[in-house]
Formats: structure tokens, C-alpha cells, sequence
């Protein structure tokens, strides 16, 4: 009994250890701005603020069910304002260089490419501008929420997801910059940033969210390494983007 005794209170005592950081959490939450948030995951991915000067070259390689394999490769100079992908997929090699907007495509090493197989693998400047703005939105993430025209929402939310407590930074845009509500989930002891979700119409439940794992160094910058994406609705599977390596450029 007096052993039975002795394990009830140890159970006890676990319990409200327990309740009490989840208190303390729920109070982080409610005391912390958006913006204090923000910094806090700045300081955990991007210490030495590297990225505005990042100059860098990443091999991702991405699986989908229907899609089979693709490998791209970007490289980034955010001082000169330059950028270029290289995609590799099946039996050909797509490369969309920007360099200070000035747009130059190539098809297997060939700039001369009909109209039919631009249309038909959706080679153009448009295209390449997109994938610019993504590739450097979505690795440039926290540090992108800095940028002009993003704003933070002061209150910070409190949420379990996939079974873990996050501190949320929720973020909107300027009509000029975006129209899509974004959600960021940090560890509320690292400020790892390990999931973003976003939606066109929170209302309709539509958009996706992103679950992020591992982290690869470039340039002092932490940057996820595995993104698994999925729909909100009815969590549907869609793709896996790994960051295979990463290396700074001269």
C-alpha cells in the first residue's frame, strides 16, 4: 500500500507539472506579440540577418504520387537580383534565368524553342517570375515576413496541431502584395518554424498546409529540408519537396 501510496503522488506530481507548463504556454502566448514572435523565430533561423545578402545555390528534388521525380536547381543572388532554375524531369532540362528582370530561357542547352513545346511544358518569362517568387517566398520563410506589404497580426495564437502545441503568427498582405491569409507554426521552445498553412477563403476551408522537418544550414541560415504538402480539406496528399544540398555562391 505504502508503495501504491508513493506512485500516486509521483503521478500526481507529473500532473501538474505538466498542467503548469501548459498554463505557462497558454500565458506566453497571450503576453507575446506577433512581432515579438516574429524576432524570436528570426533569432533561431537567421541569427547573423544573412539572408538579405544571401547568395546561394539549392538542389530540391520533389516526389508526387501522379508526377513521379523532378529536380530543380536554384540559384539566388538577392544583392543582384538574380535567379535561375534548372529542372530536370523525365528526358529534358528546362533553365529560366532572371537577371535584373531580364528573362533568358533555354531547352536543353537551346534557347530556340517553338511555340507548341513552350505551351505544351509551360516554359515562359511569367512562369520563370513565378517560380522566382516562390522558390525565394517559401525558402525565405520566416525572414520574408519582414518584407514590405506583409501584415502581422499583434495577437498571437495558441494551437494543437498534428498533436503538438505551437505558438501561431498569423499573416495577411496588402491588396498590391496578396490576397491569402497565411498561419505559422513555431515550437514555443525553439521558435522553430515547423508548419505553414495558408488559404485563399478561410471560410471554405480551401488552401493547404505544409509540414516541415529536418534543417539544413546555408549561408547561417536554418532552413527546413523536407516539405510535405497537403490539402486543408480532407488532409489529401500531394507532394514531398526534399532540399537535397545547399551550398553558398561565390
Amino acid at each position: 500500500i505504502s508503495t501504491l501510496s508513493s506512485q500516486i503522488k509521483l503521478m500526481m506530481r507529473y500532473f501538474f507539472l505538466f498542467l503548469a507548463l501548459q498554463v505557462n504556454i497558454l500565458a506566453f502566448a497571450q503576453e507575446i506579440s506577433g512581432k515579438q514572435l516574429l524576432e524570436k523565430a528570426l533569432a533561431f533561423h537567421d541569427p547573423n540577418d544573412n539572408w538579405k545578402s544571401f547568395k546561394g545555390e539549392m538542389l530540391i528534388e520533389m516526389e508526387s504520387p501522379n508526377n513521379g521525380t523532378r529536380s530543380t536547381t536554384i540559384q539566388i543572388d538577392l544583392p543582384s537580383n538574380y535567379f535561375k532554375s534548372t529542372v530536370k524531369k523525365d528526358n529534358y532540362t528546362i533553365e529560366s534565368e532572371l537577371n535584373n528582370e531580364e528573362c533568358t530561357l533555354k531547352l536543353d542547352g537551346s534557347t530556340t524553342i517553338s511555340a507548341k513545346v513552350k505551351d505544351s511544358l509551360k516554359i515562359s518569362c511569367d512562369r520563370a517570375k513565378m517560380m522566382k517568387n516562390y522558390y525565394t517566398y517559401l525558402y525565405g520563410l520566416p525572414m520574408k515576413l519582414k518584407d514590405p506589404g506583409t501584415i502581422i497580426d499583434p495577437k498571437v495564437q495558441r494551437k494543437t496541431f498534428k498533436g503538438k502545441e505551437y505558438l501561431v503568427l498569423k499573416a495577411g498582405y496588402e491588396k498590391e502584395v496578396g490576397s491569402d491569409t497565411w498561419y505559422f507554426y513555431f515550437d514555443p521552445k525553439t521558435y522553430a518554424m515547423e508548419v505553414y498553412q495558408f488559404f485563399h477563403d478561410e471560410s471554405k476551408n480551401d488552401g493547404e498546409y505544409i509540414l516541415l522537418s529536418e534543417m539544413i544550414t546555408v549561408n547561417g541560415i536554418k532552413i527546413p529540408k523536407v516539405r510535405a504538402w497537403y490539402y486543408n480539406k480532407e488532409d489529401v496528399y500531394l507532394a514531398t519537396d526534399k532540399l537535397v544540398k545547399g551550398k553558398i555562391l561565390d
